[in-house]
């Protein structure tokens, strides 16, 4: 069997246009839906040890509910994924103020980041998969971000259960770019996460303040509730009383990856579901992973006939680090003319 791509309507978008929800299925018959707005995987059907396929990805039926308060389920995130202090920051001297759509901090793009947009969609296939290329322009100004950005996702449901993603962008002004996707993931496909079994490649993570905003230098994980370098369970230590996890109201802390290489494509984290067997292994070239066990979901939330309720799902981000434009100390985000934006990731499945 090849891996095939179809397609179908979405919904309609407040000003007319039409979505389209594309539909990837490799040789194996996991299958992955995925629409051009916003690129958000809204289903991704994963067999379990039994070889019995279910949806693990928090998802909506169609573009009105991604156009609300979408709690970016599946996501493709720019420019910026995870928060900038304030919304503002310094560039070659002159400050510039984004939007701010997270209290006093912007968040993942700002309030129309690429999350909203219509992304222009392209389809292909190869003998070993099926595949969906989406391309934009985010004008100089959009959000506050200076710079005209042309920007490029290629997504790729490969025969062997890896759905890899790559991203590229150029600029005509130099400009912060960290682009992720924000895929909540419960490997079960139902109730909680917090007996998924996580493992993280780091030996520190940033900690933060109030409006989860880095504060210092990265910390070490060891002796604290965020050493995940050997597996726990993520409820094992989610309660104990800790200043982060107050912070965070649970995880929602950036992980600094051990990388063998600088833009070495390794995994980055593992998740077993030991009810299921089902396995997911995150790669990434980039520095840094955030990992955020679904404090914030509850039982208002609903989609595909499910209800995403608290802790139903888990999010890890490949990403550069919160708030880079404003910490010199940290990998620096900043694109300029004539360089090129690229980097990697991937979600890759399978049984244990």
């Amino acid at each position: 069997m090849q891996a095939t791509i179809t397609e179908s309507p979405f919904g309609t978008l407040p000003d007319g246009r039409e979505a389209t929800l594309y539909t990837l299925t490799n040789a194996n018959g996991m299958v992955a839906r995925i629409s051009n707005l916003g690129g958000v995987i809204a289903e991704l059907h994963v067999p379990d040890r039994d070889g019995v396929l279910a949806d693990v990805c928090h998802g909506y039926d169609n573009v009105a509910a991604y156009m609300g308060q979408s709690n970016y389920f599946g996501a493709l995130i720019g420019r910026y994924g995870n928060r900038i202090a304030n919304g503002r920051f310094m560039l070659d001297g002159v400050e510039h103020q984004l939007d701010l759509n997270d209290g006093v901090n912007h968040l993942h793009g700002g309030t129309n980041g690429f999350h909203r947009q219509l992304w222009d969609a392209e389809t292909f296939n190869t003998p070993k998969s099926a595949g969906l290329i989406l391309s934009c322009v985010s004008p100089d100004g959009d959000q506050g971000y200076p710079g005209s950005v042309e920007v490029t996702a290629i997504y790729e449901l490969r025969n062997d259960n890896e759905l890899r993603i790559a991203f590229h962008a150029v600029a005509d002004k130099a400009t912060p770019i960290n682009l992720t996707n924000h895929a909540y993931f419960n490997l079960a496909g139902q109730g909680d996460i917090l007996g998924h079994e996580l493992t993280i490649v780091a030996d520190a993570y940033t900690e933060v303040g109030k409006g989860l905003i880095p504060v210092g230098a990265p910390a070490p994980v060891a002796g604290t509730p965020f050493d995940f370098r050997a597996p726990h369970t993520i409820g094992e230590r989610i309660g104990q009383k800790n200043a982060q996890l107050d912070f965070g109201s649970g995880y929602d802390h950036n992980f600094v990856l051990n990388k063998s290489a600088e833009k070495a494509l390794e995994v980055a984290a593992r998740v077993v579901d030991p009810a299921s067997g089902r396995v997911l292994e995150v790669l990434s070239q980039e520095p840094g992973i955030q990992f955020y066990s679904g404090n914030f979901l509850d039982d208002s939330i609903s989609g595909k006939g499910r209800i995403y309720g608290y802790r139903s799902g888990f999010c890890l981000e490949p990403q550069h680090f919160p708030d880079s434009p404003n910490r010199p100390d940290f990998p620096s985000t900043i694109l300029r003319p004539n360089e090129e934006y690229s980097t990697v990731m991937a979600y890759r499945f399978s049984v244990a």
